[in-house]
């Protein structure tokens, strides 16, 4: 008998699929936010048992986590959260720095001006903020600027690259992206780059989006240093 739509959109598997997505993002946030400590171990079975859910999803979940770089398989070990490393921090931000080049070019000549007035003054106003030690506005500024710049280009496959180092960008920022220095020289840039977009420079936004990357590439080892976090 042939399976109607209908009757396929009802299967288990879809079902299966829904509640790895809810496992993925609930485990993805623990790691992110450093519930789940770097290095720590993740028991498949005590996952499945705290959720009420089989081996499937979990397995799916940590393998997604896995693909993301965010756990780690040692064999006859098993699963680990990541413990970064010098080289994932340089490989991460030289992606980005290559994506966010290009969307950069593009935003300067397609983002309407009224947006990049709101997100200067957002940037503004996450620093003052952040000097009176209130960091989480900074960091809101900061995914949204570079977010935006991306979002702008239209290009779906340019954002979805974008998005799959998202939780690591994250996550190296809450392991230890906290200096003060840092929080000023990545305003400094953003500001920069939106002043540049408003001209309509594209080469002189393009020149502070690379420049800024490789900055964050080097306060990033150099606060993740100070707390003993990378290898």
């Amino acid at each position: 008998m042939t399976t109607s739509p209908t009757q396929a959109s009802h299967r288990p598997s879809l079902v299966i699929e829904s509640i790895a997505g809810q496992l993925y993002g609930i485990l993805c946030e623990r790691i992110t936010t450093g519930v789940y400590a770097p290095g720590s171990r993740l028991d498949p079975q005590s996952i499945a048992k705290e959720f009420g859910v089989s081996r499937t999803p979990v397995r799916d979940t940590l393998a997604r986590l896995e693909h993301d770089r965010l756990v780690e398989t040692r064999p006859r070990s098993g699963t680990f959260v990541t413990r970064p490393t010098r080289h994932d921090v340089h490989e991460v931000c030289q992606l980005r720095k290559g994506l966010e080049w290009l969307a950069t070019g593009v935003a300067a000549e397609a983002m309407p001006l009224e947006r990049i007035a709101d997100l200067r003054a957002e940037a503004v106003a996450a620093l003052d903020s952040a000097e009176q030690g209130d960091f989480e506005p900074f960091f809101i500024s900061d995914t949204r600027i570079h977010g935006e710049i991306v979002a702008v280009t239209g290009n779906s496959r340019l954002i979805s690259a974008r998005e799959s180092v998202e939780p690591f960008v994250y996550w190296l920022r809450v392991l230890g992206a906290t200096g003060r220095h840092r929080l000023a020289g990545s305003t400094r840039r953003h500001l920069e780059i939106l002043d540049a977009m408003a001209r309509r420079d594209v080469g002189a936004a393009q020149e502070a989006a690379a420049l800024h990357l490789v900055e964050v590439e080097e306060w990033t080892l150099a606060d993740m240093a100070s707390h003993a976090i990378v290898t």
